[in-house]
């Protein structure tokens, strides 16, 4: 006999994974913010969590709990919206697992199972923050954080993060390729394959690091060349989008989802962090590149495109909102995908001449406090002259 708890249960989460999401009232002409989460712990399996016979489980217990879902790759397959989500379970380590919608915004249910990667790296302890990339060649790649001990130094919490490469076709199989090597740069995460050939090669967005926390000499979002994907060595790493002072990526800066392919260039989703007292501070910026040399920066809106607001901010990690998931249709419609505060998945819906406008048409940053203040002036100044003709007109019919 089933335990009772678990009818219970079953109906929350039917409800839960069932509940139509709905924009809010938030409005900046940019994108638009739904009310609730698209992913939460509490949208993993039952299946997932507890042994559901009452023999091994009497009290029906959380036998292997689940303690965020978060950091989303995205891809649009066959008219569905997929998530790989990074899943963080009770005991710290984190694994994969595909969430499938139909519309992108709500109703998303996980596969039955988990991803299980193939285990050819011995010495790696973790996984996560997966970048899905729909490639020219026929294959979709995932590029992950792969973490493993720092055994050179006699510190318990230090560790090596390398970028790991995996692909697939139906998000079912999954070949393990080798960890990408970066020549000049002794650590790699948050790194993003772009989704066509450079130059008859495999295009990397790398983030140079120093160490595990620290950037160190990194200066921002590298840029690299590889022949081989199957041995991905990178020899040269130029400079993208770059940290600077007193910005929202002073910290460091990492690429987020895939660019996205538009007339004008491809357009980057980024996150940038700084420090405040509190501790870090993650947001998500936008920049574009050329599109025949995607290392050149062509176009950077000054601040940031999304924050932590309200429930936003707390959890995990707290003032952090993340992304490495973004899905544009064939329609021109850009769906957003982001964590916040290391906790649970959010969208923000846009589209894609939207897009464009803000990150070409919206003023850089000048870099210091008395131009920042000039470039606001002169907005106002030309929306009281427009304010005034308008009133003019306005008499004069």
């Amino acid at each position: 006999m089933m335990h009772k708890r678990y009818a219970e249960e079953l109906a929350r989460y039917n409800e839960l994974v069932s509940r139509k999401n709905r924009k809010t009232n938030f409005y900046n002409g940019i994108y638009d913010r739904y009310e609730y989460p698209v992913l939460t712990r509490d949208h993993i399996p039952l299946t997932w969590r507890y042994d559901l016979n009452p023999e091994t489980n009497p009290h029906f217990m959380e036998r292997l709990g689940v303690n965020a879902v978060m950091n989303s790759g995205a891809i649009l397959l066959d008219g569905k919206f997929y998530l790989v989500a990074r899943i963080e379970g009770n005991d710290r380590k984190s694994f994969f697992g595909v969430a499938e919608s139909d519309n992108g915004v709500d109703g998303f249910r996980f596969w039955d199972y988990p991803i299980l990667l193939p285990d050819t790296c011995p010495e790696e302890t973790n996984v996560y923050d997966m970048r899905l990339t729909k490639h020219e060649d026929g294959y979709i790649y995932g590029v992950f954080c792969s973490e493993s001990k720092d055994t050179s130094v006699d510190d318990l919490s230090a560790a090596v993060a390398a970028a790991g490469i995996v692909r697939t076709k139906d998000l079912k199989t999954w070949e393990r390729l080798p960890n990408l090597v970066t020549l000049h740069s002794p650590q790699q995460r948050n790194v993003v394959l772009h989704p066509e050939f450079v130059d008859g090669k495999y295009a990397f967005y790398t983030r140079p690091m120093d160490d595990f926390i620290e950037t160190g000499s990194g200066g921002g979002i590298g840029f690299g060349l590889c022949d081989d994907i199957t041995h991905a060595v990178i020899d040269e790493e130029r400079m993208t989008s770059l940290r600077r002072y007193h910005t929202i990526t002073e910290a460091k800066n990492g690429a987020g989802a895939v660019p996205i392919k538009t007339e004008k260039g491809w357009i980057h989703i980024a996150h940038g962090v700084r420090n405040t007292a509190a501790g870090l501070r993650y947001v998500i910026y936008a920049f574009a590149t050329d599109l025949n040399d995607p290392a050149k920066v062509i176009a950077e809106p000054s601040g940031l495109l999304i924050g932590p607001r309200e429930g936003e901010r707390v959890g995990d990690v707290s003032n952090v909102v993340f992304t490495n998931g973004a899905i544009a249709t064939e329609s021109g419609e850009v769906y957003i995908y982001y964590a916040s505060s290391d906790t649970r998945m959010h969208v923000a819906v846009t589209d894609v001449e939207r897009l464009m406008d803000y990150v070409f048409h919206t003023p850089g940053d000048p870099l210091r406090s008395v131009e920042c203040v000039a470039l606001r002036c002169d907005l106002i100044r030309r929306n009281l002259e427009f304010l005034e003709r308008q009133e003019e007109q306005k008499e004069n019919r």
